[in-house]
């Protein structure tokens, strides 16, 4: 028998040691999947079951299982060295087994039932019913009822999406490093690149033992050279390697992604019909979802598409006119726009993101937010040095309420570095969960990836940036900042899918206050805030070309639902996404499209057949927002009111309860036209 005494996950604790947590400690978790199927044959055995008896005891085994797996997940996306890799790898095909199995565990399912029918579902309260009905409903898309041979096909075609999945990332992320381009100091074609993108790219050479400039496919290089590089053969060869990645046009084709999407796309087909629905795409609106059918999601993004389209166009030939005129770039190409866009910018509005980044050092960003949050939120926040950390750019804090008292925890990696996934995301760490007497407070992992500091000097982050860190903390602060007790249903657990980007979009908005940003804002040279003609600017810019980005997404979420649409399971998603974006799409068309070989929110993140979500969420926080605007942006009843409505009851009840609680009526697109700023 193993001996798991000196296993630090296999007893989690809430505080992880990340110093002393190695990849061979995966063990422990196959050792906790074990035990977790020897409870639950003793559990449903009970003929009358209570909460106590039978919801508490799984709640423990989830929250136990979670404990020990989140350092594993987390440590494999920011220290992704092949040790780690191979540790998380070898736990997903028992993890999606015991997942499965669970979900097609007839004699749980059938417990839970005789809880629902019993004399003691009548005394529980309303979240722990809706927790119970949510499950019943999560066991009967999961297959539960199914004959034991379509059970079984159910399990193989769970357990294969997981390894596809798994296996598309490793693919972006390795085609991501595979690539570079090494400049000479001297080298022209860095002319126009910005000081600061210049300095990253020299801290990467010098990292590969180099003199140069290093370029690579990760966002902080290869954003700068296509919004900045005057040399127009840098930039085409930068886009098309940044496009190909993961594709059969890529330089390495054992990542090509196209086998993968192909099959993930059939087996989601196959499970779909297995349970009863005609495709995926409605197998996934009726997945706690507030859209709830494919039908209300087309007229979501059709309607959207109808009031932005002409608008989209009208920027696109505002764009081809000026650089025609200016640029001399008559014909203009996919990697001239972000080019063009950004010099039209400054023409405009004499501001680029790196005329505000002086302004932005991460530090102060930090403390406003914290203070924003704060002013809004009633709480405070104070930085924890005692807690091991797995990089030395990690920061920890304490959220405290008014009185003092801890109530959230959150660790923050904001910078880029070899090994660290791309992107930016919030993890769950550790979720709020009452059991007896004690109460685990709740812990969040807030990842991102900006432009480090280069030396010890302090790191200058672009207002985009600023606004990410928002969005990741907008997730945070919904996690964080829950007061349900029952782990089904704390934070952001069981929220739907649609749903959860409100907060982190709606955090968005106080990146363009002018107050808000006075906060958080303190020149390189002189310590002065953003000044008034900076700040005009801004706002001004704020939505320029707004109606392109708008017709980007909705490229990505109409491409998203088609493909999962049973009435296009026979084409290639080449030529989907070729129909979609000559229905949508503003932009010069690129033949060598390969952006779904690497649209990872859809094939390895969760987002499959609801890419919509963002959208629908950002309607959502659009009109919350203008609660504020209302009241006053700071004002601080209107951010106990969106606390205690939204932030707090996690999904205690549905989306759309907690929205006209806090708002009085349901949502509508108006405020999200309005803060794009088009006109409808």
């Amino acid at each position: 028998m193993t001996d798991f005494s000196h296993n630090p996950l296999y007893r989690p604790s809430t505080e992880p040691d990340y110093h002393q947590i190695k990849p061979e400690h995966h063990t422990a978790v196959l050792e906790i999947l074990k035990e977790n199927r020897a409870a639950v044959d003793v559990l449903i055995a009970q003929e009358q079951p209570t909460w106590e008896s039978l919801m508490l005891p799984l709640a423990r085994m989830d929250n136990r299982l979670s404990l020990a797996f989140s350092p594993i997940a987390h440590l494999h996306s920011v220290l992704s060295t092949q040790e780690w890799r191979e540790a998380y790898e070898a736990l997903l095909p028992a993890l999606s087994e015991y997942g499965a199995d669970m979900a097609q565990h007839k004699g749980l399912y059938e417990a839970i039932k005789r809880l629902q029918s019993g004399v003691a579902f009548a005394g529980l309260n309303a979240t722990q019913q809706k927790i119970i009905r949510d499950q019943i409903a999560d066991f009967e898309r999961g297959g539960v009822a199914l004959p034991d041979e379509k059970k079984a096909q159910f399990k193989a075609f769970s357990l294969r999406l997981s390894e596809l999945g798994t296996e598309f990332s490793n693919h972006v992320l390795d085609a991501t490093n595979a690539w570079h381009l090494l400049l000479n100091n001297d080298d022209s074609r860095l002319s126009g690149l910005p000081a600061s993108a210049l300095a990253l790219m020299q801290s990467l050479a010098q990292q590969q033992g180099q003199s140069g400039y290093r370029l690579t496919l990760d966002a902080p290089v290869v954003i700068p050279v296509l919004s900045y590089a005057e040399d127009r053969q840098l930039r085409e060869t930068v886009y098309k390697a940044y496009n190909a990645r993961a594709s059969e046009l890529s330089d390495d084709a054992q990542f090509d992604n196209a086998a993968i999407v192909k099959e993930i796309l059939h087996i989601r087909q196959q499970l779909a019909q297995l349970l009863g629905y005609a495709d995926f795409a409605s197998l996934s609106t009726d997945d706690n979802k507030m859209a709830e059918t494919p039908q209300k999601v087309a007229d979501f993004l059709q309607d959207l598409l109808h009031k932005s389209k002409a608008a989209g166009e009208k920027e696109m030939q505002a764009l081809r006119e000026f650089a025609a005129e200016t640029l001399s770039l008559a014909d203009l190409q996919p990697w001239d726009v972000s080019y063009a866009a950004e010099k039209l910018r400054q023409q405009r509005y004499a501001l680029s993101q790196e005329d505000l980044r002086p302004y932005f050092p991460f530090g102060k960003v930090m403390e406003g937010m914290l203070a924003i949050t704060q002013q809004l939120f009633g709480v405070r926040f104070a930085r924890n040095t005692q807690l091991s950390v797995w990089h030395k750019d990690v920061s920890v804090y304490d959220v405290l309420n008014a009185a003092g008292q801890l109530q959230a925890r959150f660790y923050l990696d904001p910078y880029a570095r070899e090994k660290k996934r791309g992107g930016a995301w919030m993890d769950s760490a550790v979720s709020r969960f009452r059991d007896g007497e004690q109460l685990q407070l709740p812990v969040a992992h807030l990842v991102c990836n900006f432009t480090p500091p280069v030396g010890d000097a302090d790191a200058y982050i672009t207002h985009d940036e600023v606004t990410t860190l928002f969005h990741e903390f907008g997730h945070g602060l919904h996690h964080m900042l829950t007061t349900v007790d029952e782990y089904g249903a704390s934070g952001i657990s069981g929220v739907e899918w649609d749903a959860v980007e409100q907060p982190s979009q709606f955090m968005e908005n106080f990146c363009y206050d002018r107050d808000c940003l006075a906060m958080m804002t303190a020149h390189q040279e002189s310590g002065a805030a953003l000044p008034q003609e900076l700040f005009e600017k801004l706002l001004a810019a704020k939505n320029f070309q707004s109606a392109m980005a708008m017709l980007r997404q909705l490229e990505f979420a109409i491409f998203d639902m088609r493909i999962h649409d049973k009435n296009n399971q026979d084409q290639e998603v080449l030529a989907v996404l070729k129909a979609v974006r000559q229905a949508v799409s503003v932009t010069p068309d690129y033949p060598n499209n390969r952006f779904p070989m690497q649209f990872s929110h859809i094939f390895a993140g969760g987002y499959a057949a609801g890419y919509y979500s963002y959208k629908w969420a950002e309607v959502l926080s659009a009109d919350s927002f203008a609660a504020f605007e209302e009241t006053g942006v700071l004002n601080a009843q209107t951010g106990a009111k969106f606390r205690n409505e939204i932030l707090a009851v996690g999904s205690s009840r549905s989306s759309m309860d907690s929205f006209i609680a806090f708002r009085g009526r349901e949502p509508n697109i108006d405020a999200l036209l309005r803060h794009s700023g088009i006109a409808q």
